[in-house]
């Protein structure tokens, strides 16, 4: 079983976005909060809080599917940012030219998986 939340048009560059996911892929779900709660960037709000809806669909669907749910066997098997659609805006310059302004959009994925045990392996 495993459970996907996607946060899309997030305004925050992908380069900055995968900077935070590269930190949380592969922890325990549990650490992967604490570890974005604490970090410096502001792209890890936006990336906690996919995190945390990934979390709460899971619940959603073991208590659906009448499973156990325990959070602290919960894995953040995969985790990753595409680029979205990009704005352009115009800044004057000098002599009359005016340049431009790239306001760039991310859409995040984080999927959450329990851990497997069987066999003694991850």
């Amino acid at each position: 079983m495993e459970a996907k939340a996607v946060a899309r048009h997030v305004r925050v560059t992908p380069m900055k976005a995968r900077r935070i996911v590269d930190l949380i892929r592969g922890k325990q779900a549990t650490e992967a909060v604490a570890v974005l709660t604490f970090a410096p960037q502001s792209a890890s709000d936006p990336v906690k809080k996919v995190l945390e809806s990934a979390i709460a669909n899971l619940r959603v669907k073991a208590d659906a599917a009448s499973e156990a749910f325990d959070e602290r066997e919960l894995v953040v098997s995969a985790a990753y940012v595409d680029e979205g659609p990009t704005m352009k805006r115009f800044r004057p310059r000098a002599q009359g030219r005016a340049s431009r302004i790239n306001k760039r959009t991310s859409h995040i994925t984080v999927v959450v998986t329990p851990k497997t045990t069987k066999g003694g392996t991850r």
